[in-house]
């Protein structure tokens, strides 16, 4: 960093009265919180662009494919060059960029134009995650899962604003007006770069470029991490994706009804988020993990067999509130495991595992609803978490956060 741009981070930090690894950890949970909020948005303003630009159904699910591919499976790409140049520009720019491009749909004269708009700011947002959970708690010394927990759950909670707030702004103003929404992604972006300070040993300091032989080191851990990842993000984007419109469709909820519905459900996996980062302090994190996957999914089975009223939704929520426990938890004890890659296992645990399968079981399970129904398919995904169980016994019993 040039002096001027150490000056206003420590000035900041002095006024503030947070240490640097605090101040840091509030911006980029600020930043991580409308990145999140950005990335939720296209399912709102679909139905908006399938009608002004004539698009059909298969152009929709190609858009909503793009913005999987751009903000979620590229991430281990930018882990890599985060690792190798640990350049802040990565986080900074990505608040921004990811509300410009994804906030300005409204504005696309055609679906051409629309791809773009959404790959670019799918770009953004998968450019922030490596970084920004590398550096998250990189200046902390304690508590770390419990940080990292704080962190992944702002993120998390605005996805789970994302359908509410989108809604009630294209509802009042029109889907041109989204861009208004765009304003506090360049405002945060401005913080970073002015404000928040560059870890002084962050997670890969020391190395002299990126280095495949840590991974290797520990390749069958992070192997068993990402398939539990893998399995639990089968469910949760899935159940994402689809959630409203089952509900909608085969259960009678109006629309507001159903989005509201989704709010609450992802709601309470940001609050689950948190929950398991202070679990994972107290009972480790492979106890946390293995509850996580052997819970959750009676509650999900309560709402899909047995109850189709206000307890039914709260079982939901809550087998989803359980089910994220494990998010935190997977980054810290991965970053445990390669610190010095820490950027790239990071994505690797949070980007590309929920992208692929997002990729996978989203056309997947449209495919199996066409054949059946919407409860059948998205029923049948409960077969995961006890999967997810059984793999994550592997999980050596030293690795802690």
């Amino acid at each position: 960093m040039s002096s001027h741009s150490r000056i206003l981070p420590q000035l900041a930090v002095r006024r503030l009265g947070l240490s640097p690894g605090m101040l840091t950890l509030v911006l980029l949970s600020a930043a991580h919180f409308f990145i999140d909020l950005y990335s939720g948005a296209l399912g709102v303003m679909q139905p908006l662009l399938v009608d002004k630009l004539r698009l059909s159904l298969t152009q929709a699910g190609l858009l909503g494919g793009m913005l999987v591919f751009s903000s979620s499976l590229t991430q281990p790409l930018y882990g890599y060059l985060s690792d190798r140049w640990r350049s802040r520009l990565f986080s900074a720019l990505s608040p921004a960029i990811a509300g410009i491009f994804i906030s300005a749909l409204g504005y696309a004269p055609g679906f051409g134009w629309a791809l773009a708009l959404v790959f670019f700011g799918g770009a953004g947002v998968s450019a922030f995650h490596p970084q920004g959970s590398a550096w998250a708690t990189a200046g902390l010394e304690r508590h770390r899962a419990r940080w990292m927990a704080v962190f992944i759950s702002t993120g998390t909670l605005g996805l789970a604003l994302s359908p509410f707030l989108y809604s009630q702004l294209v509802a009042a103003y029109g889907i041109e007006s989204a861009l208004w929404a765009a304003i506090p992604g360049i405002l945060v972006s401005a913080l970073l770069l002015t404000l928040m300070p560059v870890p002084e040993r962050p997670l890969g300091a020391g190395a002299a470029g990126f280095d495949w032989t840590p991974l290797r080191a520990v390749r069958r851990p992070l192997a068993v991490l990402f398939a539990g990842v893998f399995l639990r993000s089968a469910v949760q984007i899935t159940y994402t994706q689809f959630l409203a419109l089952y509900l909608n469709k085969e259960r009678g909820f109006t629309l507001r009804q159903a989005a509201l519905v989704l709010t609450f459900y992802l709601a309470a996996g940001a609050l689950g988020g948190f929950i398991g980062g202070n679990l994972s302090e107290r009972f480790g994190p492979r106890r946390v993990i293995l509850a996580s996957f052997l819970f959750s999914t009676p509650f999900m089975a309560y709402f899909f067999f047995l109850d189709q009223g206000p307890w039914g939704i709260a079982a939901l929520a809550l087998g989803g509130l359980i089910l994220l426990f494990t998010i935190p938890v997977n980054v810290v004890v991965a970053q445990e495991l390669a610190p010095r890659q820490a950027g790239t296992v990071s994505a690797l645990m949070m980007g590309f595992g929920w992208g692929a399968a997002g990729i996978v079981f989203i056309p997947l399970t449209g495919w199996i609803a066409d054949q059946t129904s919407l409860h059948f398919a998205l029923s049948l995904l409960l077969v995961f978490p006890p999967l997810g169980y059984w793999i994550s016994r592997y999980l050596p019993r030293e690795a802690t956060p």
